[in-house]
């Protein structure tokens, strides 16, 4: 039962207090390290933004309050940036720190922003929600892939 307190008590205040849904096939949490571990077919969805991955831990601070996500296996994303800019992708592991409002995106990253129609591949992209700005490191032994579609003139 204080599991379940605690699980709704973190939740009602994540992320400036919009609804944040998480389904799983399973769930613990451990209050004295502050980590609430989500197994399973995890399904993530806040406003617009979603993530699905096979694992998600947040980490919470003394007051509960969410401090880091971290969400590893087969993660797909979702995400709308303070200024409307949409990106989808793909990454083996993310980690989303809740206090910058800065998603890291590691090994096997494909990011790509709908409404300009461009695409980052790489070992590692940072993207800044807030700013909407963005950095990447290219592929191990390889370069980082930026696609964009560049209409032609008539």
């Amino acid at each position: 039962m204080k599991k379940i307190l605690i699980l709704l008590t973190l939740f009602t205040m994540v992320l400036c207090a919009e609804e944040l849904k998480i389904e799983a096939t399973s769930f613990s949490a451990d209050e004295i390290k502050g980590e609430s571990v989500f197994s399973g077919n995890v399904k993530m969805v806040k406003s617009n933004d979603r993530l699905n991955a096979s694992k998600v831990i947040i980490y919470t601070n003394k007051e509960n309050k969410p401090t880091k996500f971290v969400a590893t296996g087969g993660v797909t994303f979702a995400i709308t940036t303070k200024d409307g800019a949409q990106y989808t992708g793909n990454a083996d592991r993310v980690v989303y720190i809740t206090q910058e409002r800065v998603y890291h995106f590691y090994k096997n990253v494909h990011l790509k922003q709908i409404d300009e129609k461009k695409e980052i591949q790489g070992d590692e992209v940072v993207l800044n929600i807030t700013t909407g700005k963005a950095h990447a490191t290219g592929v191990k032994n390889g370069p980082v892939i930026m696609i964009f579609d560049i209409p032609e003139k008539e």
